[in-house]
């Protein structure tokens, strides 16, 4: 019999193709290329092994490569017949979450962890900024995941990915000690985790320590193939570190060179949001910020999240379609919002309309409007889900729409709150 490396059984026959099976998931699990070829190996083994093939199909959709992700899970599926119980759930979760069904996704995959909590893989699903519960709507997200991995912890003592990802999820609670020293941990236990160099990133950036993480940056990525899933949002977290050092230079050249959608690697999510936001705090530092390069991220972005109801997407959407001079595009997202808004289909609730308006009249020198628009919605635009750092660019926006409309016991207030979060 084998098992995985966290010691649940695995059904396959085949010697090589568990050990393929295992290294995959490694490397699946620290973000590091090679996963899916390595997956593809497991399959070339043993064509009935369902996990192999829903690796493979778990790999694919973190690449935003759907179709591909349903075929693979497809055929998990069809190989289920010696199966265990925790396969087949593994499977059912998955193929949920492929078919659109994000809140029942998130509730079989709570399920499954109180019967299997050793199973990384399910958990992984609801971990991360854009995992499960970051895009459930929940207002109370972060503490979610804390409270998850604290529950199980005890089943992953002295687990390299467990460590990285549960100090991440301490970080982004405000727990900012015990994420330094568990992310510490996760990168002495596998120094090749781009998750755990992610969750360092974070960690730096929320404790102030602009100098430490972009030295640690820079030193990570170059043994870090572009290929890699992170390999972009590093570079992005870099450029926010040269922001932090009033460095324009060098987070412009970041865009040239990793984010810019010509030069861009990563899934077009990512991607978009990267970019987008990157030229967003950018501008807020210069007297013309119409001048950036808008048009070529609103054509890449426009093709790939023409419709509203992504929220993440949304806010980053109403930047670049305000600032390419597509505000009839941003009209239509907020009506197509209000209306999945009244129907229940929008669980992050008004904020999301609401920020998409304040965006708008801010990107038109509507200061004022868009401070009254913006500081009553800050409580709640941890909805939309990311992380911290990438929503910290609304608090920005309207402490720049309080300053620059006299507001300025409401910009204290906004940035009495900033301080107190790091």
């Amino acid at each position: 019999m084998h098992e995985d490396r966290y010691g649940q059984r695995i059904t396959t026959h085949s010697d090589a193709a568990a050990s393929a099976y295992r290294e995959a998931m490694d490397l699946m699990l620290s973000a590091w290329p090679g996963a899916l070829s390595a997956f593809d190996a497991s399959v070339a083994a043993d064509t009935t092994f369902a996990l192999a093939h829903l690796g493979r199909a778990r790999v694919l959709q973190m690449t935003a490569r759907i179709p591909e992700a349903k075929a693979a899970i497809a055929t998990a599926r069809a190989n289920t017949t010696q199966a265990t119980a925790r396969e087949q759930s593994q499977i059912a979760i998955l193929s949920r979450l492929l078919e659109g069904d994000a809140p029942g996704a998130l509730r079989a995959a709570e399920v499954h962890l109180t019967r299997y909590p050793r199973d990384a893989l399910v958990l992984s699903l609801l971990l991360g900024a854009f995992g499960l519960y970051a895009f459930s709507g929940r207002p109370d997200h972060d503490q979610a995941r804390v409270s998850l991995c604290e529950r199980l912890a005890g089943h992953y003592e002295g687990d390299w990915w467990f460590a990285g990802y549960m100090g991440w999820a301490l970080t982004e609670a405000g727990r900012h000690e015990e994420g330094l020293r568990l992310t510490e941990f996760a990168l002495e236990g596998r120094p090749r985790n781009a998750n755990a160099a992610h969750a360092m990133a974070h960690a730096r950036f929320d404790r102030g320590e602009v100098q430490e993480g972009r030295r640690f940056v820079e030193a990570f990525l170059p043994g870090y193939d572009r290929s890699g899933l992170l390999n972009d949002h590093l570079s992005w977290h870099l450029a926010l570190f040269a922001l932090e050092q009033d460095d324009l230079a060098t987070a412009l050249a970041i865009y040239d060179t990793r984010l810019k959608p010509a030069a861009a690697t990563a899934p077009p999510l990512n991607a978009m949001t990267d970019a987008t936001s990157l030229l967003w705090r950018i501008g807020l530092r210069m007297d013309a910020p119409h001048d950036l390069p808008w048009r070529e991220a609103a054509d890449y972005a426009q093709a790939r999240f023409p419709n509203a109801g992504l929220p993440f997407a949304d806010l980053h959407m109403a930047m670049l379609e305000v600032m390419s001079g597509e505000g009839g595009r941003l009209a239509q997202r907020i009506t197509a919002l209000e209306a999945l808004l009244a129907n229940g289909r929008l669980p992050a609730g008004p904020v999301v309309p609401g920020l998409c308006r304040g965006i708008a009249a801010f990107a038109a020198g509507e200061y004022d409007e868009a401070a009254q628009t913006l500081v009553p919605l800050l409580g709640d635009v941890v909805r939309l889900g990311g992380s911290g750092a990438q929503r910290d660019m609304v608090s920005d926006t309207a402490l720049l729409a309080c300053l620059r409309s006299g507001r300025e016991a409401e910009g204290r207030a906004i940035l009495r709150r900033r301080m107190a979060a790091h």
